[in-house]
Formats: C-alpha cells, structure tokens, sequence
C-alpha cells in the first residue's frame, strides 16, 4: 500500500492513481489529533490512463482521483483550497452535515474562490462513513475535481482489509456541449436488463447523454489497475463510489455475494446480500465479502460499452498473481443486484408511509429533456426560479417526486440525510437512510422524510446528474 503523512495535523492521504487504496487502521497518535490539515491545490492536469487517452482536465494535488481523506469521529478538518484553476472554484463536502458556509456552493453559501485564491474550510466532519467531495462550480467535477473522504467511526465492525474505490470516466467533451443542448448523439451504454434500458421505448431518442473515451477506477484502467491481494480467511470492507457525472454504474465481484451494510455512508437498517451493486450518479456503498479460497476474481463494472473491460480490478490471493481472473457477463439478467426496494423490504404497491406529523410538505413534477430542449425542470420551471422549500428547525419535512421524464435523476440534497419512505406507491418497511436517490421514470415516485435540524442557511436540492443540474433542475431548503 502507497500512503503517505500530508502536513503536520495527522491526515492520511491515499497517494496518486493506479493503487488501489487499501487502509491501515489510523494510528492512535492521528487519531487522537484534534484537527486534521489537508491541503488540495486544484489545477490543470494531463489525464493520459489508456494508450492513445490524454484527457486536458483538472485534479486535486495532481491526481485524479484526488487523495483520499481519513478522519476519526470527532477529529475538526480543516482543509485549504488552492485555486489554480484559471477559473473561479469551490469545494462540496457531499453527504456532511456542516456549517452551511461550509457546504461549497459558488454564489449560495459562499463566494467563489477566484483563481489564484485560497479559501479554508474547517469544521467537524459527519455523519461518519464514506463521503466525497468534489468542485460545485460548473464542470469541473466533470473535469476531474473529486475524491472520496471517510468518516471513521470506531464502533464499526472491523475489517482486515479496507478498500476505497472510486469508480470514475473520461468524458469526450464534445459529446457534454451537445448534451447540455439536447442534441447528443451518444448511445445508451447500460447493461441488459438494466432499469436504465427497460425504461426507454423502442423509438426513444436521447439527446442528453454523454459519451465516455475511458473507464477508470482509482485513475487508472484495467489492466494497469493495482491488483488487491487478499488472504484466505480475510473479510473485506470496500467503499465504492461512482463519480461518474452522467451514467448509473453496475458494479460485480466475479464468484462472490457482497453484503451491503453502508448507504452513502449511512447504516443500513439491515445489511443485505446481493449480487451486484447499482450505484447512482454520486452514491456510494460499503460491500463486504469473505475470502473463502485460493484465486483471482475481477472486480468490474457492468455495461454494453464495448470499453467496459477497462473499468475492473483484480483481487487474488498470494501465488495467484498470473492466473486468468473470473469475470463475469456484462448483463444483469437473471442477477440479483442491490434496490431500494430489496434494502427496504418494501411493501405491496398501494401501500403508503405511515402516519407521522408532517409540517412542511413539498411535491415536485420532475420534467423536461425533450429532445433538442435545454431545460430540466422542477414544476415546469428551472433553476433559480423553481419552488423553494422554506422550513423552521424541529419541523419534519416531506418531500414527494413525480418523474414524468424518460431518464432516470439521481438526486441529492446537501446538508442532510434524508430517509426515502416510498417508491412507486409502496412503502418501504425499513426506510432508507440516503443523501442521494434515483428517481424513477415514466411517472415513477417516491417520497423522502427528514427533520429540519441542520445549520441554519440554504441547502441546494438538485438532480446530480450533471448535465440536467445544470439545464435547470436544482432547489433549495431555506431555514426560516
């Protein structure tokens, strides 16, 4: 494993692309630091993980992904944007409940750093589990401004091997120009059997998808990917994260079940075992397994792009480092893979949440995307003119979603962890602790739950699929 200590406050950073990031516990001396110091210094970076791929994007500290941040429960961050950019940045710490001038928006929580500027943010990092941060300014997560940050938290159940994995891709500009106008001609590359592909008519045409030149985990594409060993008798926790700005990822572990115990970096209510993870646009999950016996399995994710191959790891055990790994068909027919309604254990159609008191209530129509258009819209209107959620602190908020667009939205609500408590017109038993949900289409629905008890400020709601976030389809939670 390649780490190394950043600066004197006791961070570990997960050093530069190609390995596959894999933990020691911290030590007790970092622990038992008060303040964590982390410096990202985001500016131009070449991004050159296949032969005949150079990328013009940009990284933190030369790397894309960039570190991966520990910290203990309890530990205060104090993290140091330098921007060299050439533009105006900022950072989102995606999935924390913070101080709201921490939170990472240009122009809604805080002014953007100019290029050439520093800005600090420093606050005591939660809820604990895996976490991300990225750039909230337009593009530039898509360019490569992200990294994963983990939360420890000592009452969990230890694992003898940790593993941070962010799943990430190389998009082809020109292919995001024509997205943001509707005019994309790039393909739907999701696997068979998928929900992405079973809701789209056979007459359907897209013009907001973005096309990808390379498939990456951890900056680097198989088969330069940093193999994983593992020992036989091993349980092995990994964190994975899609960062991919547009496309649901599938994700399988060759001849293994994964019991999926963490929701964007929430507990579960009961873990569950599955097949395959679906990961939406900036979801994250922890999957376990145990190594049972001697081999080499390829960890990689699942799609119709015939480039699909280069997004997976090796995982064997000693001696098998020249065996041919097992892999798995690039389909999910017939694949038990991970749902809402399968962690939720939800309920017959019909069925509704319970009764709860509910002081704010607001339902939006999620619509838009026709093709040729550049609106994604909130109630028929686009961001900043779409409806607000105005609450007070104590009240117990819900928020109903009506998708009546073609895709799929992954959306995200910043400073909180809401609890989806219904899908489709069925209640799930146990609700759902999340930061980000896809959305159902073709007049799919499903409500979210949360009480108001975040810092004070304006918390944006918005779709993270990139492109319909920025055609229009954001909100916000006021605190009155």
């Amino acid at each position: 494993m390649n780490r190394r200590a950043f600066l004197a406050g006791g961070a570990r950073l997960a050093a530069g692309a190609m390995s596959a990031r894999a933990f020691a516990p911290i030590s007790a001396r970092a622990a038992q630091r008060e303040t964590v110091d982390v410096t990202l210094t985001a500016a131009p970076y070449v991004f050159s993980p296949f032969p005949g791929v150079a990328y013009h994007g940009l990284a933190y500290n030369g790397a894309m992904p960039g570190p991966v941040i520990r910290v203990r429960s309890g530990q205060r961050l104090r993290a140091r944007l330098v921007n060299h950019t050439g533009a105006v940045s900022t950072v989102h710490w995606h999935g924390m409940i913070l101080p709201n001038d921490m939170d990472g928006v240009p122009d809604v929580t805080q002014a953007p750093v100019p290029n050439g500027g520093e800005f600090v943010y420093e606050y005591v990092p939660g809820p604990t589990g895996t976490r991300w941060y990225h750039s909230h300014v337009r593009l530039q997560q898509l360019r490569g401004l992200f990294g994963m940050i983990i939360i420890e938290d000592p009452r969990d159940e230890r694992a003898d091997l940790d593993v941070a994995l962010v799943f990430h891709d190389v998009p082809k500009t020109s292919t995001v120009m024509a997205a943001m106008m509707g005019t994309s001609t790039a393909p739907m590359v999701d696997p068979p059997g998928s929900p992405e592909l079973l809701s789209m008519a056979p007459d359907d045409k897209m013009g907001d998808e973005v096309a990808y030149a390379a498939h990456c985990v951890n900056g680097a594409c198989y088969p330069k990917t940093k193999p994983i060993v593992v020992n036989v008798g091993q349980k092995v926790r990994l964190r994975i994260l899609n960062a991919n700005p547009t496309q649901t990822r599938y994700v399988r572990l060759a001849g293994h079940t994964l019991r999926v115990t963490h929701s964007d970096g929430n507990p579960l209510p009961q873990p569950v075992e599955v097949e395959a993870l679906r990961i939406g646009v900036a979801e994250r999950y922890d999957a376990w397994f145990e190594v049972t016996k001697p081999g080499a399995w390829l960890l990689q994710g699942l799609s119709s792009d015939p480039m699909v191959f280069e997004q997976a790891v090796v995982i064997h055990t000693p001696g098998m480092e020249g065996a041919t790994p097992l892999g798995s068909p690039q389909t999910l027919v017939g694949v038990k893979y991970l749902t809402y309604e399968l962690a939720g254990a939800a309920l017959a159609k019909g069925t509704l949440p319970g009764a709860e008191r509910i002081d704010v209530s607001q339902a939006y129509v999620l619509g838009g995307g026709a093709y040729g258009s550049d609106r994604w819209t909130m109630n028929g209107k686009i961001w900043p003119h779409t409806d607000k959620i105005a609450v007070r602190r104590g009240d117990n908020v819900e928020v109903r979603f009506k998708n009546t667009t073609d895709m799929h939205h992954p959306m995200h609500l910043h400073g909180h962890v809401f609890e989806i408590v219904e899908i489709n017109g069925r209640a799930l038993r146990r609700p759902l602790p999340k930061d980000t949900s896809l959305v159902d289409p073709n007049g799919g629905t499903m409500t979210w739950r949360f009480r108001a008890t975040s810092p004070a400020g304006r918390w944006v709601l918005h779709c993270h699929n990139d492109i319909h976030m920025m055609d229009g389809m954001m909100t916000e939670v006021d605190y009155r």
